[in-house]
């Protein structure tokens, strides 16, 4: 089903150096050679994005790609040196300062790699300093804050000090405190990277159940690539401050469309990637059939379920409808590496 777009943006640049204005409207679409002679470093370069309502859209790539770079300039904390980003159709670069702080106050969320939390102030102070800002009453905002602690597991601990907190759990007072205000847009760079691999993959699972919950139009930055095709509706790839490609993660995989990408995801198991849809086997009768599965579901999450079985299951679309079936033999070429090549 297609999306609503929720913001875009189009031929994004976001250059350093010596009057980086003037030389991009002299030079519209300068080369990296260009940029090099100029003095310039190009953070962003032409970049287009389209995100659409309710979507996971993660933008990735290595340190230095530019990927934070980009969406600091979709929440405008950094002011883009060309071209055009609307929000629900808005242009924000038109957005006056005023209209800027009304609009992250009560529409966007945003969550970072440091939890930027008050130490002086509890859980609880810290979920409602939001609403504080924008003059809720207190009775109102500590409702609204006490709702969020026991959205994000929280609940026991809204008078404890960031201090006496793990990292996994102030996290999720960060992410409790982004999402007070109910913000239509939630930016979210690379927030689970500080954390231990077990607490990160806790992180992982409670953001997709907070995402089922909420359905959040959601910018997620990371790095991770195992990460990004957990978590994403669509992935950007970064390189070199360009967008070498948006996809989704099935398509990356499968389809990369430079070397860069190739290589980004070549050692990723397939059966983390693809979905039934693209191993099944056309058309079901009437069976039997060991059961039913999504098109959608991943390989690796249902083949201990379908190797068990001694029938194939049969596969459904988004409406219920019957659309192939799946045995364990397509699972198991797609395991050891012979399926979906």
């Amino acid at each position: 089903m297609e999306r609503p777009q929720k913001m875009i943006c189009r031929n994004v640049w976001k250059l350093y150096g010596p009057d980086p204005a003037q030389f991009l409207q002299r030079n519209p679409d300068p080369s990296a050679e260009q940029l090099r002679e100029a003095g310039m470093i190009g953070a962003v370069r032409a970049a287009n994005v389209e995100i659409g309502q309710g979507e996971i859209f993660v933008i990735m790539g290595l340190s230095g790609s530019g990927k934070s770079t980009l969406v600091r300039c979709l929440s405008r904390l950094i002011e883009p040196t060309g071209g055009d980003i609307l929000f629900d159709g808005d242009d924000l670069l038109a957005m006056t300062e005023a209209e800027l702080i009304q609009l992250r106050r009560k529409k966007i969320g945003m969550v970072f790699q440091n939890f930027a939390l008050l130490p002086h102030l509890t859980v609880l102070q810290n979920v409602a300093f939001p609403l504080d800002v924008q003059g809720v009453p207190r009775r109102k905002r500590e409702a609204r804050a006490h709702e969020m602690i026991e959205t994000v597991g929280l609940k026991g601990r809204e008078n404890y000090f960031p201090r006496q907190l793990s990292g996994g759990q102030q996290q999720r007072v960060g992410i409790a405190r982004s999402l007070v205000v109910e913000p239509e847009i939630w930016f979210l760079d690379e927030p689970f990277s500080a954390l231990d691999p077990l607490i990160r993959r806790e992180m992982q699972d409670e953001f997709l159940r907070l995402q089922a919950l909420l359905k959040k139009t959601i910018v997620f930055i990371t790095h991770d690539f195992d990460e990004a095709i957990r978590l994403a509706d669509r992935i950007a790839v970064m390189k070199d401050g360009r967008i070498v490609q948006t996809a989704t993660p099935e398509e990356l995989v499968m389809n990369p469309a430079t070397d860069y990408v190739a290589e980004f995801t070549r050692h990723i198991p397939r059966g983390k990637v693809l979905s039934l849809q693209n191993i099944m086997s056309p058309g079901a009768d009437d069976g039997p059939y060991a059961g039913d599965l999504q098109a959608t579901d991943r390989v690796a999450d249902v083949a201990d379920r379908v190797e068990a079985a001694d029938r194939p299951h049969r596969v459904l679309d988004a409406d219920g409808t019957p659309v192939g079936t799946v045995d364990a033999r397509a699972v198991i070429d797609v395991l050891i590496g012979r399926g979906a090549a």
